[in-house]
């Protein structure tokens, strides 16, 4: 097989499986080190001396070139597993939440356009960080307005990349950048990153609050929790789910479900509240790496299962009526 595909398979399978970011960076970086390269330069016993290039990595370019698939990407592949089949995950046609290298994201804008276009995309949000989660390197109003004007040099061939935040919900409910740029942008989620252990009355004011904002679009990983994963395990929030929801209704907010395997966000329980409030909803991968798209088949599998409607997942919706959703009077 072509090894420059081996190489970026792998490290997409990595990213899917939510490894170390140090290994996946590894295969992208050898990947874009032998890009241009023909066959007798990788055979070169010197390309192992090529910055990039490390023991694992040519090692697959060999065998790959020697017509096998490498013993690394075999493995992967097996490990991978496949999510059964779901209908709703073939109605979706984007997402609302990935990250880019401009906050805690493994890649750059391109890379993630890339591979959302190679899983049929009509359209992702880039969503990276506010702010005030320096962790996560969250972009200031001036990064944001930077970022904002790059957006639409990714747009054509049937595929629109939104404008967007995931702005942190602060600890009274009030949103973590400028209102007026916030204005700006075709996407806003709002999502709890700190004092996630608050009690119950003020976390679902904050809550209520946060959904209540003219500006949000999207409630993401509503409880917080971490059911496995190298991150360990959280508890969910505390808070009054039918309140929270029944705000997320009156002002037209959807609820995500969050298809990342350690979150599973909203835990089932509270999937059957927001369906019972009549709330919308997005299914999201919250990707941070461009192998992470396609955990949308979790989050499909999770929505259909709780009986989700379709027509209630806004990420099914054409972009038309998507953005006639997003341009809403709140």
């Amino acid at each position: 097989m072509d090894p420059l595909d081996a190489l970026t398979e792998i490290a997409y399978l990595l990213e899917r499986e939510r490894s170390s970011r140090y290994k996946s960076k590894a295969f992208r970086s050898a990947a874009d080190a032998i890009a241009g390269l023909d066959d007798a330069q990788l055979r070169d016993p010197g390309l192992r001396r090529r910055k990039g290039i490390g023991d694992s990595t040519f090692r697959v370019i060999q065998e790959a070139l020697a017509g096998e698939v490498p013993a690394y990407l075999a493995t992967l592949r097996e490990k991978a597993g496949v999510v059964g089949p779901s209908a709703l995950r073939a109605a979706l046609r984007g997402d609302l939440h990935s990250h880019s290298e401009w906050s805690d994201g493994l890649t750059p804008i391109a890379a993630m356009v890339d591979a959302a276009r190679r899983l049929g995309h009509e359209y992702l949000a880039l969503t990276d960080h506010s702010p005030r989660l320096r962790v996560a390197n969250g972009l200031s109003p001036e990064r944001l307005r930077e970022q904002l004007a790059l957006v639409p040099g990714f747009a054509g061939d049937g595929f629109t990349l939104l404008s967007g935040i995931e702005v942190d919900i602060l600890e009274d409910g009030a949103l973590d950048q400028e209102d007026a740029l916030l204005g700006e942008l075709d996407v806003v989620v709002v999502s709890a990153h700190s004092l996630l252990r608050m009690e119950r009355a003020p976390m679902t004011r904050r809550l209520v609050a946060a959904v209540s904002h003219p500006r949000t679009d999207v409630l993401g990983h509503v409880t917080g929790r971490l059911v496995e994963g190298s991150r360990g395990t959280r508890p969910p929030s505390e808070f009054d789910p039918r309140a929270v929801f029944e705000a997320c209704a009156a002002h037209g907010v959807a609820v995500e479900i969050n298809s990342r395997p350690e979150r599973q966000d909203p835990p089932d329980d509270l999937l059957v509240i927001a369906l019972e409030a009549g709330c919308l909803f997005s299914i999201d991968s919250d990707a941070h790496a461009p192998g992470q798209l396609s955990l949308l088949d979790y989050g499909a599998a999770r929505a259909e299962a709780a009986g989700v409607p379709a027509d209630r997942v806004v990420t099914t919706w054409p972009l038309e009526r998507l953005r006639s959703w997003l341009g809403r009077k709140r």
